[in-house]
């Protein structure tokens, strides 16, 4: 159905599944939920193939029987460490004299990218346009409609290992699902709790998840870096866990509960009381405690985002500051932490923003901003679909890469012997003439 869309964020903790639907005046509506506990994901890399595929099932029929319907395709959310970010300039040259650059010509540009040759083991996921030029002339915003023999592009690879992307399609897959795309899973959480204005006026959305701390910078509307630290919210639970020698369910209560980024005047003083085993005395932590632990941890992440920061060409350019979300965004102050830092304003991303119809308080969580996110770019990328001669052409699928890889070949050759052959007719032809 063209006025439906299902999301899966598959998490390092949380597999989180969302049924979204569009009235006709383009509202948006979350009409079902499921949420279970993430079993064989590690730092958002997929490593048990059967163990994602059964949580990603039981997450998608919580959300089918509160929709009461039955769900086919799915838009799913990519990140990990293995996801990566490298500028590329490409170009295609045009025969024609007084030629006028087309959309069409665009988009060629932008589809040729997905050709590059890049390290084994890797594939494109994401090209995002970053500026163009004509003639060399680089103060060309929008190409179409200027004449010029030389179209060329700035452009941001998101790239990804082809392992971690093909285990995403065989745990959907095995669940009962087809892939009807992947999305980074930045992009989508931003599209969740970042408005327009922000992004064209320059910001960091900042999103600390169970596993990994994705980045994503904008500026002028576009988005400019991607980042992945290989530290989130399990870190500082197992920093916990160990600093107050106690188990992980604990130590995650603890977190959720009294786990703060400063100290205060009261939390010197107080004492959490945790339940011994078997009868054993109850365990003593002070707040203070627990607070150091938390603070050593957070200003480690947030140390490591300001570097990716600071390392761009946009470290001063963000007017709009950082949006913070995830589940470790509702550590509390951790925008004044974030603040004194980076030297930015701060504030927390809640993805209920751009929702309309009824929204619980699960839905105002910062962790499921990826989630929600998905919802609404796959909304994006069905309009797409239904006004192509308006949009980009939609990404290319990554999935069965080992099948279509000869097909995409043949079909290469074929189009690369066609285009030579064009090119010597013309040449005979202006000969004749």
């Amino acid at each position: 159905m063209k006025n439906i869309v299902v999301g899966i964020d598959v998490g390092t903790t949380k597999i989180a599944a969302f049924i979204g639907q569009k009235s006709d005046n383009g509202d948006i509506e979350i009409i079902g939920m499921g949420k279970t506990a993430s079993i064989g994901v590690e730092q958002g890399v997929v490593k048990n193939i059967e163990s994602t595929a059964n949580s990603i099932k039981m997450a998608v029929e919580q959300a089918e029987q509160t929709a009461n319907m039955k769900v086919d395709e799915v838009f799913v959310g990519i990140a990990g460490h293995h996801i990566k970010s490298q500028q590329h300039r490409g170009n295609i040259m045009i025969q024609e004299e007084g030629h006028i650059i087309t959309k069409e010509d665009v988009k060629k540009l932008e589809q040729d990218q997905y050709n590059l040759l890049m390290s084994p083991g890797e594939r494109i996921i994401h090209v995002i346009a970053q500026s163009y030029s004509v003639d060399g002339d680089t103060s060309t915003i929008d190409p179409v409609g200027r004449v010029g023999k030389c179209l060329e592009g700035n452009f941001n690879l998101i790239t990804g290992n082809v392992t971690n992307i093909q285990n995403i399609y065989r745990s959907v897959e095995l669940a009962g699902y087809k892939v009807k795309n992947l999305i980074l899973e930045p992009i989508a959480s931003a599209e969740a709790v970042v408005d327009e204005q922000e992004k064209d006026a320059g910001v960091c959305l900042v999103d600390i998840g169970g596993g990994t701390t994705d980045i994503a910078i904008f500026h002028e509307g576009i988005i400019r870096h991607t980042a992945v630290i290989p530290l989130a919210g399990n870190v500082i639970t197992e920093d916990i866990k160990n600093g107050c020698s106690i188990i992980k369910t604990q130590a995650e209560a603890l977190k959720i509960n009294f786990g703060s980024c400063l100290e205060t005047e009261n939390s010197q003083n107080e004492i959490i009381s945790i339940p011994g085993f078997r009868g054993k005395p109850a365990r003593e932590i002070s707040v203070q405690t627990l607070t150091k632990i938390i603070k050593f941890r957070v200003e480690m992440i947030l140390e490591q985002v300001a570097y990716e920061i600071h390392n761009t060409d946009f470290g001063k350019k963000l007017i709009a500051g950082i949006v913070l979300t995830g589940g470790g965004a509702s550590i509390r102050n951790i925008v004044s932490l974030t603040e004194f830092l980076t030297g930015l304003d701060a504030r927390i991303g809640t993805p209920h923003e751009h929702l309309k119809g009824t929204i619980t308080d699960e839905m105002k969580n910062p962790m499921h901003a990826t989630g929600i996110g998905l919802i609404l770019k796959g909304f994006q990328y069905m309009d797409e679909e239904d006004n192509p001669e308006e949009e980009k052409e939609e990404e290319p699928k990554i999935e069965n890469l080992e099948k279509e890889e000869p097909e995409k070949q043949e079909e290469k050759k074929n189009s690369l012997a066609k285009r030579i052959n064009d090119f010597l007719n013309k040449i005979i032809s202006d000969s004749n003439y």
